[in-house]
């Protein structure tokens, strides 16, 4: 069923956007953002019928809707919803993959981040084909303010958060051009990836924290190993 849900998602993006790159990332944004606000909906449901709280679980997805969000304003800034039959696609199609994707994660949260993880793996790859046969185009063109302002210049707190994969380092993409603001969002869908990847390990419930938590637990642990006076 899950690769049914994205077999028809990816079939409709890749057979009408054949040839509208702009148009076809547009309604693939608009499309990705939707499972996290199932996601939101389902753990803030859980939380107020006190079943259990997932504050760290919240956070990340939250800052992944975030993450999306900019993405889908990139494609907006670029014309991707300049015709009005390409809006009405997009969230007509969201609305139907948010009330599955609600259904599907209270019944197997697994599955439902399995099916992200293979949407995000479709779009790093739609974008790494789109970045291989118009990199010359696109380091001719500037970056979109928007781009600069997520990236570069704003607080990158909630971009930091939403990567979960073990790294020495903070990610920090580099926007000279619209050439790296398309490679800039193709790492963030190998990211998004590897998150809902680390959602679905079998001791996830217990050992999935958001960036921030598990760097301020290393702190706490730091401060508690020096030898008192």
């Amino acid at each position: 069923m899950i690769k049914l849900l994205v077999g028809i998602l990816v079939f409709v993006i890749n057979t009408v956007y054949r040839d509208r790159p702009y148009p076809r990332f547009y309604v693939l944004e608009t499309v990705a953002r939707v499972p996290y606000f199932s996601y939101l909906s389902v753990l803030h449901l859980y939380e107020t019928l006190g079943f259990w709280r997932k504050a760290d679980w919240l956070k990340v997805h939250f800052a992944e809707s975030w993450n999306e969000l900019h993405h889908l304003l990139i494609m907006e800034s670029l014309g991707g919803s300049a015709f009005w039959g390409d809006r009405i696609l997009a969230k007509t199609t969201a609305l139907i993959y948010y009330w599955i994707i609600v259904t599907l994660y209270i019944i197997s949260p697994k599955s439902a981040y399995h099916f992200m993880e293979l949407v995000e793996g479709h779009a790093y790859s739609s974008y790494q084909k789109f970045l291989t046969e118009q990199a010359a185009e696109l380091k001719l063109q500037p970056a979109p303010a928007i781009a600069i302002s997520y990236y570069r210049d704003g607080d990158l707190y909630m971009f930091d958060e939403f990567q979960t994969a073990p790294s020495s380092e903070k990610r920090r993409p580099q926007v000279d051009n619209l050439y790296d603001v398309f490679v800039a969002i193709r790492d963030d869908e190998m990211e998004h990836v590897k998150t809902m990847v680390a959602c679905q390990e079998t001791n996830a419930q217990i050992s999935f924290k958001s960036p921030h938590t598990l760097a301020n637990s290393e702190i706490t642990d730091s401060f508690a190993n020096i030898p008192s006076d």
